[in-house]
């Protein structure tokens, strides 16, 4: 199969997650202080780290990110909240080789690094100079964790990442 081709399918697989991730946040979302947290999007971030790569995950919290705010049931924090998880957790799993290093990866990105970058967002864009620093590090990493645990759970029951090798194969 030639290179167009399997990018075509990794394209299309990433559109599927985000239309997936789309169609699910008004249920699966709700408020937590300032933000509007979504552990699907975790889940779905490491699901693409793990099958397609950093690349792919990061442009699917971005875009599943824009979808949200543009349909009101997210904000501007989901940008920090999702992209530096998926990125992390991409680039983790390729350094591992492990679910695990993704998850790792994820909760780190989102849960400490996202939070530590959504304070400024909160405070300077948003203008809520009421948040500590620390307060969406503590609304972030019981979310990212849920999100995470749980891909790692279907990742090792189903055969998602054999089901992926083998879609890009042909």
């Amino acid at each position: 199969m030639n290179d167009q081709a399997i990018q075509l399918k990794k394209l299309t697989l990433t559109a599927l997650f985000i239309a997936l991730g789309v169609l699910l946040a008004p249920f699966v979302s709700f408020p937590f202080g300032g933000a509007r947290v979504f552990p699907l999007q975790h889940l779905i971030n490491v699901l693409l780290a793990v099958l397609l790569g950093w690349r792919y995950s990061t442009a699917g919290a971005f875009c599943i990110s824009s979808i949200r705010i543009a349909m009101g049931v997210g904000t501007i924090l989901a940008y920090p909240g999702s992209m530096i998880g998926a990125c992390l957790s991409g680039i983790l799993y390729k350094k591992t080789g492990s679910i695990w290093g993704a998850v790792v990866g994820e909760i780190i990105g989102t849960g400490v690094l996202g939070g530590l970058i959504a304070y400024p967002l909160a405070a300077f864009i948003l203008d809520s100079k009421a948040v500590a620093l620390w307060f969406f590090i503590v609304a972030f990493l019981p979310n990212t964790f849920i999100g995470s645990i749980c891909a790692a759970v279907l990742l090792k029951i189903l055969p998602l990442k054999k089901l992926a090798e083998d879609l890009l194969k042909r």
